[in-house]
C-alpha cells in the first residue's frame, strides 16, 4: 500500500502489487472503477492534487513556507545543482581523494553502516565528530583541521548555483504571494544557503524583507523584519496606506553564501570566501542560539505561535532537533495551527518522519502529501482574485546588435 495523501478526515492510497488489478483507496474506502479503463495510479495521483488544493484555496490569515534542501536538489544551470548530503559525501570524498577521506573515518572512529554492509553516506556526522576531535588528532597522521576545512569551502562551492528558467521557485513564489492587503505578509523560511529564493523574487520584481538594510552597504538588524513597504500617494482621500503587493519576508535559519561577520556586523554582498553559515553539524542547535540565526529562529518560533497560521513545509527531512521541536510545540500548543508535509514520498521507515504520519493518522490538522517540490508548484493553487497587477507593467524589447 502506497499512500500518496494522508489527513485524518482525507486520504488517498494505492496498491500496485498486482499490475493487473491495481486498487486505489479514497478515504479509506477502496475506489470502484466500474468499467473504467483509465490509468488508475494517474487517477488516484490527480485525485490527492484536487484534494490538497482544496485545502490551500483557502485564505490563511498567516501563511508560512519552511524548505530544506529538496527545494534545491537537481536545480541549478550548467551542470551544477543542488545536491543531496549522499552526493556531497561523494563530492567531498573525490576532492579529498579516497585515501584521505577514509583517513578521516578511521581516526575520528566513524562506523555507520547499513544491514546489507554499505556506509551510511551521512556528511553531518562525519563533521560532527571531525570538528571536536581535531585537538586530540596528531597533524603527522592527518591535518584533520585542514580537511574539516576543505570540506566546508567544498559545501559553500556547492551551495554556488544560478536559478534556471524553468524553476519551480518563482512559480511558487508567484502564487503563494497572492494575498489579501489587509492580510499579514506571507513568510518564507529556510535552512539552504543558496539564493536560489532571492534569485527568482529579483526576476519577478519583487520586494524582499529579509532582515538586511536597503542602503548599500547591506547591514543586518532584527528590527528590519517590523518594517513594510506601502504606498502614500499625496492625492489621496483617505488617510490609510495601501499595502503594495509582491512583497514577502525571508529568513535564512542556518545563513546564507552571501553572509559576512566583519566588525560585528553582518553585511550581505556577493563573493565572500567566508560565508556566515551553520554547516551540517550535530550542534546546530546550539549554534541557533547565535545572531543573526538567534533572530531568524526567534520569528519562527512566534510566527508558529501566532493565531490561524497554515505552515508547509516542502522538501525538510526533520532531521533538525531546533526546527522540529518548535513545530511540536505548536501542534501542541496552538489550537489553531495547521501543517501540510510536503515530501518525496510517506514512507513510515522513515524514522524523522514516523511520529509525524502517525499523528497525521489521528489529526485532521495535520497532512502529509507524497509530492516533487517542483509538481507542488505547479500545481499550488493560482488564485486568480488576488493577481498581482502586471496592467501597468511596461516591457520593452530592445533589438540586440
Amino acid at each position: 500500500m502506497k499512500q500518496i495523501l494522508l489527513n485524518n478526515k482525507s486520504s488517498v492510497a494505492y496498491d500496485d502489487s498486482n499490475q493487473d488489478d491495481i486498487k486505489v483507496f479514497i478515504d479509506g474506502k477502496e475506489h470502484d472503477f466500474k468499467e473504467s479503463t483509465e490509468n488508475r495510479i494517474d487517477y488516484a495521483v490527480a485525485t490527492k492534487r484536487n484534494k490538497y488544493s482544496k485545502t490551500l484555496n483557502h485564505q490563511f490569515e498567516n501563511l508560512v513556507l519552511l524548505t530544506g534542501a529538496g527545494s534545491s536538489i537537481d536545480w541549478g544551470v550548467d551542470g551544477k545543482v543542488g545536491q543531496s548530503m549522499v552526493s556531497l559525501w561523494d563530492g567531498v570524498e573525490a576532492e579529498l581523494g579516497s585515501n584521505i577521506f577514509n583517513k578521516i573515518l578511521e581516526v575520528i572512529k566513524y562506523d555507520d553502516y547499513w544491514t546489507d554492509g554499505e556506509i551510511v553516506k551521512n556528511l553531518e556526522k562525519v563533521l560532527s565528530m571531525a570538528t571536536p576531535a581535531i585537538p586530540y588528532i596528531d597533524e603527522e597522521v592527518i591535518d584533520l583541521a585542514d580537511c574539516v576545512n576543505k570540506i566546508k569551502v567544498f559545501i559553500k562551492d556547492a551551495c554556488m548555483l544560478k536559478l534556471p528558467d524553468n524553476a519551480p521557485h518563482s512559480i511558487l513564489l508567484n502564487k503563494m504571494t497572492k494575498r489579501k492587503v489587509t492580510l499579514p505578509r506571507f513568510k518564507l523560511f529556510t535552512l539552504n544557503y543558496d539564493t536560489m529564493f532571492e534569485q527568482a523574487a529579483s526576476k519577478n520584481n519583487f520586494t524582499v524583507i529579509d532582515g538586511f538594510s536597503f542602503g548599500i552597504p547591506r547591514v543586518f538588524s532584527g528590527r528590519n523584519f517590523d518594517f513594510d513597504i506601502v504606498s502614500r500617494n499625496q492625492s489621496r482621500v483617505k488617510e490609510e496606506d495601501n499595502f503594495i503587493e509582491k512583497v514577502f519576508h525571508l529568513y535564512k535559519l542556518h545563513g546564507s553564501v552571501n553572509w559576512e561577520k566583519k566588525d560585528n556586523k553582518i553585511y550581505q554582498r556577493e563573493g565572500i570566501e567566508s560565508p556566515l553559515m551553520i554547516y551540517p553539524h550535530q550542534s546546530k542547535y546550539e549554534s541557533s542560539y547565535e545572531q543573526p540565526y538567534f533572530e531568524m529562529m526567534s520569528r519562527f518560533q512566534n510566527s508558529l505561535r501566532t493565531e490561524n497560521v497554515f505552515l508547509i513545509t516542502v522538501g525538510f527531512s526533520f532531521g533538525d532537533k531546533h526546527i522540529v521541536t518548535s513545530i511540536i510545540e505548536a501542534l501542541e500548543q496552538n489550537p489553531s495551527f495547521q501543517l501540510m508535509i510536503i515530501n518525496r514520498s510517506i514512507d513510515e521507515n522513515n524514522e524523522n518522519l514516523k511520529p509525524f504520519i502517525q499523528a497525521a493518522k489521528t489529526y485532521s490538522n495535520i497532512s502529509i502529501v507524497a509530492e516533487k517540490f517542483e509538481d507542488f508548484a505547479n500545481y499550488y493553487p493560482d488564485l486568480q482574485t488576488y493577481n498581482h497587477d502586471t496592467n501597468k507593467q511596461i516591457v520593452i524589447n530592445l533589438p540586440t546588435i
